[in-house]
């Protein structure tokens, strides 16, 4: 049985402990709202948040930090826009990260050699180090995502969330 996405108009999936046909605010008298993909995407964000922090806390990382150490595994190096971009934080907070990770030994600088304008972020080995016990972490966090939606409706919403971002960024 393939999942849909509920349209905006349509009510959440029914909770196991209602009647048929009854949403959650009808069941209480209340009126049913519509639902909001907005509030909706952030109620999973912050679900699936919480499950990746907890995971990388115990590899010593944070999300932001994971972000980071994932782009620079390719071992092409990376500018401080690229990774800001990338890691979804602004230009400042990124700067802070990284002198953080250089301190921690886990990235360092380097000028790029095609434009020594540029300055590429690289990770060091105690990041290549880091970068694995944090993969192993958030595998584990996505694990635990996969078992309460079923690996159908993982794999759906990971393909929803890819064409969504394609589209409206």
């Amino acid at each position: 049985m393939k999942a849909t996405p509920p349209t905006p108009h349509q009510a959440p999936e029914q909770a196991p402990d209602q009647p048929p046909g009854q949403a959650p605010e009808q069941a209480s008298g209340r009126q049913a709202r519509p639902a909001d993909p907005a509030r909706l995407l952030t109620a999973v964000e912050r679900a699936v948040t919480a499950r990746l922090t907890a995971a990388l806390a115990e590899a010593d990382c944070t999300p932001e930090e994971w972000r980071v150490l994932d782009l620079l595994a390719d071992g092409q190096g990376h500018p401080m826009t690229e990774i800001a971009e990338y890691a979804l934080l602004p230009p400042p907070t990124l700067t802070k990260l990284i002198d953080r990770m250089v301190a921690a030994n886990r990235v360092y600088r380097r000028v790029d050699d095609a434009d020594r304008r540029r300055v590429l972020v690289l990770l060091a080995e105690r990041g290549h180090t880091a970068h694995r016990r944090a993969a192993d972490a958030a595998a584990r966090a996505w694990r635990t995502v996969t078992d309460a939606l079923g690996p159908e409706e993982a794999a759906l919403l990971s393909a929803l969330l890819a064409r969504a971002t394609t589209r409206l960024t």
